[in-house]
């Protein structure tokens, strides 16, 4: 006796769940190969990054990271653990701060930031609106915090280099938050630093927002479609019973 041709609603399921499967488990891989989570435990990046906030960073040497990049690093000087900051000046660039409107500048041209917080505790360069004047040695990063007024960043460091840290110290590059779950999202590439002459500025993301809509949408996809052949396979049986 020849086997039961499958049905068109069959097919279009098991099409659906296949696709499903493949866009989720290929979007989750993408994701666990080409970045790692990284907790931040402090308030320092608010409110980019807020306080308790796990973000998910792609692995990026420090020599392709550009001004505005928010990035993950570590330094023996500035206590062996992985920190997240955003970068502000490139090898060569000459920051300094603060102008009439309390702005940094670097190599001469203030900076409108819009990832600061716009109503600051303290001033927006930190205690006391602490001023600074260096240049950036050849292979080392000036980084600060969104949060300027609590932010341990180059700041704290002037007495070491100037406060910078070197590019190979640089391990990964921030683009978005995992958890909590209520506020996943990525985070948007700045165009603050576009303007400055030479250098890099902020790095082109990876494609971590269509990866997570494929995980996701893989996932949402097989809820749905093993769900309608379910309840079709129930319509069809009682239908049948009933004839």
């Amino acid at each position: 006796m020849a086997g039961r041709k499958p049905t068109a609603g069959a097919v279009i399921q098991a099409l659906g769940i296949g696709i499903g499967l493949l866009a989720m488990i290929g979007g989750f891989a993408f994701i666990a190969v080409q970045y790692r989570p990284y907790a931040v435990p402090t308030g320092s990046m608010e409110p980019t990054v807020m306080a308790g906030q796990t973000v998910l960073a792609e692995r990026a040497s420090g020599d392709g990271v550009g001004r505005g990049d928010i990035v993950v690093f570590k330094d023996s000087d500035w206590g062996n653990t992985d920190l997240v900051k955003r970068v502000v000046g490139l090898g060569g660039d000459h920051v300094k701060c603060c102008d009439a409107q309390g702005r940094v500048s670097v190599n001469g041209t203030p900076l409108t930031e819009p990832y600061l917080d716009e109503n600051p505790t303290v001033g927006r360069a930190g205690p006391a609106d602490q001023s600074f004047d260096t240049v950036v040695p050849a292979g080392r990063l000036w980084l600060l915090g969104d949060n300027r007024s609590v932010s341990e960043d180059s700041r704290a460091h002037l007495d070491q280099l100037g406060g910078t840290v070197p590019t190979s110290a640089v391990v990964a590059r921030v683009e978005g938050v995992v958890f909590p779950v209520s506020a996943v999202h990525t985070i948007d590439r700045t165009s603050a630093f576009d303007a400055l002459p030479g250098g890099r500025p902020a790095s082109d993301h990876g494609p971590l927002g269509l990866a997570a809509y494929a995980t996701v949408g893989g996932a949402l996809l097989v809820l749905i479609t093993a769900g309608a052949g379910t309840v079709a396979g129930i319509v069809t049986r009682r239908r049948t019973r009933e004839t």
